[in-house]
């Protein structure tokens, strides 16, 4: 599994990819970790379908048999960017909601945690985010799901009020669409390429875990 996200080099000041480092000074982890860096930011920038192995290799310097010989394909490469988020998100989320007082204070926390790791990892939620899932291609489709699923686990158990499993399971990936539409709003609406303020993702939480609270506290077993 890919492992770079959340302990990334920043992009260029330009938004390029990161600069390729020398290739004999890196040892296999940290190539590893630099080619997922350049990847993600091709990934997010361009798509699945018009970023290939070359533009990956070119970008990161180095030749594409030394690409290949840390990811077996393309598509490898992209799936594990795509566990790599899911995994640092759900990790952020159920440590956020441990510390919670309370239910409403889990609530809040789990979407702040959601939140921050998206502003702190724009280009890793633009992966999430970005059409390749939904564009008939049944793998990548699959992936997608998968990661909503997961995170969707991680909130179930966080819903209590007595619901039957099924019941419980359709709240926790109502609670996981409601984030995923603030998220897909939040990056598709910066167009002016202005940083994330440091209480932005508080406010965001504070929002949506309102609405979302307002409605949880009224549910009952059907």
């Amino acid at each position: 599994m890919v492992t770079s996200v959340g302990r990334s080099r920043p992009a260029d000041a330009d938004g390029a990819p990161p600069r390729p480092a020398q290739a004999r000074r890196l040892s296999a982890s940290a190539r590893r970790r630099q080619l997922s860096d350049v990847a993600l930011h091709l990934f997010a920038e361009r798509g699945f379908g018009a970023t290939t192995m070359d533009d990956i290799a070119e970008a990161a310097g180095v030749t594409k048999p030394l690409l290949y010989q840390h990811f077996a394909s393309k598509r490898a490469l992209y799936l594990g960017l795509m566990d790599a988020v899911a995994a640092q998100l759900i990790d952020d989320i159920r440590t956020a909601a441990a510390a919670a007082d309370g239910p409403r204070q889990q609530v809040e926390r789990g979407f702040l945690a959601y939140f921050t790791l998206m502003m702190r990892q724009e280009r890793a939620f633009r992966l999430l985010y970005g059409r390749d899932g939904e564009s008939g291609d049944p793998e990548l489709g699959a992936a997608l799901r998968r990661v909503e699923d997961a995170i969707a686990a991680a909130i179930d158990p966080l819903i209590d009020a007595g619901l039957d499993d099924e019941h419980r399971r359709a709240l926790a990936h109502a609670v996981v669409g409601m984030a995923e539409g603030v998220g897909r709003h939040w990056i598709t609406s910066r167009t002016d390429g202005r940083t994330a303020q440091p209480d932005e993702a508080q406010v965001l939480a504070t929002r949506i875990s309102d609405f979302a609270w307002a409605g949880l506290r009224q549910v009952h077993r059907t």
